[in-house]
């Protein structure tokens, strides 16, 4: 898969992006027996906004009946359904790129950038509840954490990218889709959860930050498994890089799976 250069992120090209149109087994035991995760909690049906930080640096929960939030939808603060539809054409771009690392590796059908956070949503949803972690935040980040992928492709460390420059890249990638979105509270959501993710500056930010990392050892111990493959690169560029309690207790569960077998 080629890396697109900085120039897609100009607006001038998002006519032509814009214009595309375009089974996993597991182990009968599951990630439940570690205590890591709770039973499904009773459905409620409300809208959770985000905010500003507190001086503490978490972030207040508001919730609002279903009423008042479709009510905003068509306001001065909601983004047109013309963009709304761009915005969601562009997107389709994370379903069809594959990650790089996978086919770099010989693996054939390989999973796509928004399977990958698919389920890393799947992970913040079924974690357990953590003092000071809001959870549905932490949903959030997992669902934007990758969008600017949809420009700029997967740039994994083959291609040699410097940090910074894939950084700049992705964040002009970023400005240009909340561009196209209406510049509007949702686009500046979006954005914040995506710099939140990107400078690891909150507590959600290092879970999920460690979700990236279970997740695609998840996927690598299953392509071992399915493809007869030895993908040690991704176990151990990963190895002792978890920040958190969780994260670390399922890539040792991962790990010792992956040692069983």
């Amino acid at each position: 898969m080629a890396v697109n250069s900085p120039s897609h992120c100009a607006a001038a090209h998002f006519s032509r992006c814009l214009r595309t149109r375009s089974p996993f087994s597991f182990s009968n035991r599951t990630f439940f027996r570690t205590g890591l995760f709770t039973e499904a909690p009773t459905p409620r049906l409300v809208c959770v906004r985000s905010q500003k930080p507190t001086p503490d640096g978490f972030r207040p929960m508001q919730s609002t009946s279903l009423e008042d939030s479709d009510a905003s939808i068509g306001s001065s603060n909601s983004s047109s359904t013309s963009s709304v539809v761009d915005f969601l054409t562009l997107c389709h771009r994370l379903k069809s790129t594959k990650r790089k690392g996978w086919i770099n590796h010989g693996i054939q059908n390989p999973e796509s950038i928004s399977d990958h956070m698919y389920r890393m949503a799947l992970m913040a949803l079924i974690v357990r509840d953590l003092p000071g972690v809001n959870r549905e935040r932490c949903i959030k980040i997992a669902i934007v954490h990758d969008i600017a992928e949809a420009i700029v492709g997967d740039i994994t460390p083959s291609d040699g990218v410097p940090k910074e420059e894939k950084r700049r890249m992705e964040q002009a990638a970023l400005n240009e889709m909340c561009k196209i979105l209406g510049g509007d509270l949702r686009a500046a959501e979006i954005k914040e959860l995506w710099e939140e993710y990107e400078y690891n500056s909150s507590i959600e930010a290092n879970l999920v930050k460690d979700f990236d990392k279970v997740e695609m050892i998840l996927q690598a111990l299953e392509y071992e498994e399915e493809h007869g493959k030895v993908l040690d690169e991704f176990f151990l560029s990963t190895a002792g890089k978890f920040q958190t309690e969780i994260g670390k207790s399922l890539a040792s569960e991962i790990n010792s799976r992956r040692n069983s077998t």
